[in-house]
């Protein structure tokens, strides 16, 4: 088995990661290699806040390591919110006031076209490679399902009629943009 750190402390992250890379690997979170204080992220896109994540588990640990950063990224909204994502309405993490502001911002707004993007930087022997996932398709008008996090209630993948929040966990990481980077972070891992 495989041993890598993965930099997050975000279960839902954790556990979608886990169910894509199977029993191959063992996930070691950053509280059991003794990193407890937030990564700081102050990279101004998915690519270099992936790769700062990844160099401050790498440099604290010398442990293989992968990070990752995802954006939502609506067309009408010129990319917004993008690498702001997280903290859109707030400074933490919440969810409901994200899914309100984007809501607001696209009162009225026609091109609901938007996508996801994952970035994961992996540094293996001190070495760093990036890969990346995308899904695309389109913001509903309101909130549907509660499965999930983040914008997934708001979010409709492209070939389908439901958001990310209304399918299983199997469902959405089958088409998901952390889904499609994990796949092509096992094929750097092979």
């Amino acid at each position: 088995m495989i041993k890598i750190v993965f930099a997050t402390n975000n279960a839902h992250k954790l556990s979608e990661v886990r169910a894509v890379l199977g029993g191959d690997y063992e996930i070691v979170t950053l509280r059991e290699v003794g990193i407890t204080e937030d990564i700081p992220e102050t990279g101004a896109t998915l690519d270099e806040n992936a790769s700062l994540k990844a160099r401050y588990v790498y440099e604290r640990t010398g442990l293989d390591c992968f990070a990752d950063d995802t954006g939502l990224e609506v067309e009408a909204l010129n990319g917004a919110p993008g690498v702001h994502s997280a903290r859109y309405a707030t400074d933490g993490h919440d969810f409901k006031a994200n899914n309100r502001k984007l809501l607001r911002e696209l009162e009225g707004v026609t091109n609901r076209r938007a996508r996801f993007r994952t970035v994961i930087s992996l540094i293996r022997d001190g070495e760093e490679q990036q890969v990346e996932g995308i899904v695309s398709g389109v913001i509903a008008t309101e909130e549907s399902g509660s499965e999930g996090f983040g914008y997934d209630p708001l979010f409709i993948p492209d070939g389908h009629t439901v958001t990310f929040a209304e399918m299983s966990a199997e469902e959405k990481n089958a088409i998901s943009h952390r889904g499609r980077a994990v796949a092509e972070l096992v094929k750097l891992l092979r």
